[in-house]
């Protein structure tokens, strides 16, 4: 027998599951508009989230070889999305970055996201929203609590 809290995981499963398909139309919009291939997305979004990187932790991102990162940076510089400049602390090192225009296009991803939520959220009542705040506070604490223990086993201390 399933207990209640594996039922109530399973079904806030499928309430989100069903409010992402609800979005889904608005948030790839940007994205459908794009000509970007998943990867290129990809390194948009890495870029987006860290600010600049190095070939080869785009490659450790990515799951695949320096190489490929050559090419996919290459591409995206083409559409004048990123652009390669000296590691100001490591001559030998090329920083891979976005442009205003890469920065632009993340911006239209989020938002066109966020506007959707937005106008579903202002349907709820008060009360309705401080629950989903309280609730959106406490995932984000989990979510960071399980993204520092991931990054205690990808970097266990010596000593």
């Amino acid at each position: 027998m399933i207990d209640e809290r594996e039922e109530l995981i399973s079904r806030i499963g499928e309430v989100q599951r069903e409010l992402s398909r609800v979005f889904v139309h608005d948030r790839s919009l940007p994205l459908l508009a794009s000509s970007l291939t998943m990867r290129q997305l990809k390194v948009v979004v890495i870029l987006a989230t860290i600010g600049s990187a190095a070939g080869q932790d785009l490659a450790h991102h990515l799951g695949v070889g320096l190489g490929t990162v050559t090419g996919l940076v290459d591409r995206l510089i083409a559409h004048g999305l990123v652009t390669r400049r000296e590691d100001p602390h490591d001559r030998r090192v090329r920083r891979v970055e976005l442009t205003p225009r890469g920065i632009e296009l993340t911006e239209e991803i989020s938002n066109a996201g966020l506007d959707g939520l937005r106008r579903v959220l202002e349907r709820l009542d008060l009360e309705t929203l401080r629950m989903a705040e309280h609730v959106t506070i406490k995932l984000v604490e989990a979510a960071r609590a399980i993204n520092e223990e991931n990054a205690d086993c990808r970097h266990p201390k010596v000593g």
